[in-house]
């Protein structure tokens, strides 16, 4: 479906890189830090990141049904350097899973059995909202590419506005801000499921 074309493994390393290229300039802050809003330091939450990606690629690889016999967890007392290299090299694993899966291929989500695309997308919100968050966290504020931004969105908030800056419209559709004419989203979701569904 040509609605879902444009999210994939290439999308997650963009994500990677420019969240990475943000969080090192940040090595000398205090990654302690709680994170306005959130029950998280920022340290917390770029481990999240890490825990995230590695579950979205055993859940794409191991099919529609959940799969529950492990426990992964990034180490948050890491390092914030080492947190950093974490988050690359799950994100590069997911992004070979993602490029690497059968056309098709469906993975277990709480929002819905998603493809490699919504895998490819949800990776991505994860990325750049919480290195958004981690910013918050450290005074600091986060943008990423406009394309990458409106990219995701497009995937993942097919009801989100589209009269709005993406980044703007992403952040509101992850609950995180209000947009003119619109309140802040408390419960919201993410279509993880191919668009036709």
């Amino acid at each position: 479906m040509v609605e879902n074309a444009g999210v994939d493994g290439t999308s997650i390393d963009q994500a990677i890189r420019s969240s990475a290229a943000f969080l090192q300039r940040t090595l000398d802050l205090d990654w302690d830090r709680p994170i306005p809003e959130m029950t998280w330091s920022v340290r917390e939450v770029v481990a999240h990141v890490g825990d995230t990606l590695l579950w979205y690629a055993t859940d794409l690889a191991g099919g529609p049904r959940e799969l529950s016999t492990m426990d992964l967890r990034v180490r948050p007392a890491e390092a914030p350097a080492a947190l950093i290299e974490t988050v690359g090299t799950f994100g590069a694993v997911l992004g070979h899973v993602v490029d690497g899966v059968t056309p098709g291929q469906r993975g277990f989500h709480p929002d819905g059995a998603a493809d490699s695309t919504g895998f490819a997308a949800m990776a991505c919100d994860e990325i750049l909202v919480h290195t958004s968050d981690a910013a918050r966290g450290l005074g600091l504020e986060y943008e990423p590419s406009e394309v990458l931004a409106g990219a995701v969105l497009r995937r993942l908030f097919p009801g989100a506005p589209r009269d709005s800056d993406p980044w703007a419209a992403l952040l509101w559709a992850n609950g995180r801000i209000a947009l003119p004419g619109r309140p802040r989203q408390v419960g919201w979701h993410r279509h993880a499921a191919p668009l036709g569904e």
